[in-house]
């Protein structure tokens, strides 16, 4: 899972942002409602946590431009207004969930995982393809009912192969998943996810598209 942490408070923005990489979540942060913009343009983002005093405006104004241009992208507004009226007026600005700080690491977590759940109209966090069980938000897989050790990124490149529900992702929206836009990636670092994820959960686990990318074997439409 991306998430993009619209935030201007250096220090909590790397906090959350080295939080959120420790449980093996995609994360990168921007200062302002206009750099947001530009990031979700360029990259693909699951989820957004959004604070509501940006230095370009506040972060509710951005979010209802963001819903009125038809970006349906999850967003938890985290802020430090704690108001019913504060509540109420994050939610209908187009906000999915609200969270108050201070906050617990673990929760902001869980309620991302909620939010994915949410989108993907699941009511569990387990998700199945063929012999294979996946929990995106512990990152455990079993196959055939025997549990299969993953990375970090191998748990995150199934996650979003799973997302896609048999649809093809490019090697570029892969990569975007993967790795940060701060991190320098090698040319063949998806190739070679993609090769030690078969290599654990079979060779007709992946299926690559000639010309278009990879997809989940499991899930072909």
């Amino acid at each position: 899972m991306r998430i993009l942490v619209v935030e201007d408070d250096e220090l909590i923005a790397r906090g959350i942002v080295s939080g959120l990489r420790a449980y093996g979540l995609t994360a990168d942060t921007v200062p302002s409602a206009a750099r947001a913009e530009l990031a979700l343009a360029h990259a693909d983002c699951d989820a957004v946590v959004l604070d509501r005093g940006l230095p370009d405006g506040d972060g509710l104004d951005w979010l209802a431009r963001l819903r009125r241009g038809g970006n349906p992208v999850p967003v938890l507004l985290l802020t430090a207004r704690d108001a019913v009226e504060d509540r109420i007026a994050g939610l209908q600005s187009g906000a999915d969930d609200y969270l108050v700080k201070p906050f617990d690491l673990g929760e902001l977590v869980a309620r991302l995982h909620a939010l994915m759940r949410r989108s993907g109209g699941r009511s569990t966090n387990v998700v199945e393809a063929g012999p294979l069980r996946f929990d995106p938000s512990s990152g455990r897989a079993w196959l055939e009912g025997a549990p299969v050790e993953l990375s970090r990124r191998e748990s995150t490149l199934l996650a979003c192969l799973m997302q896609a529900e048999g649809r093809c992702l490019t090697a570029e929206q892969i990569k975007d998943r993967l790795y940060g836009l701060d991190q320098e990636v090698g040319s063949n670092a998806v190739n070679v996810h993609v090769h030690n994820l078969r290599r654990k959960l079979g060779s007709d686990a992946i299926e690559t598209v000639r010309g278009r990318g990879y997809r989940l074997g499991w899930l072909r439409p």
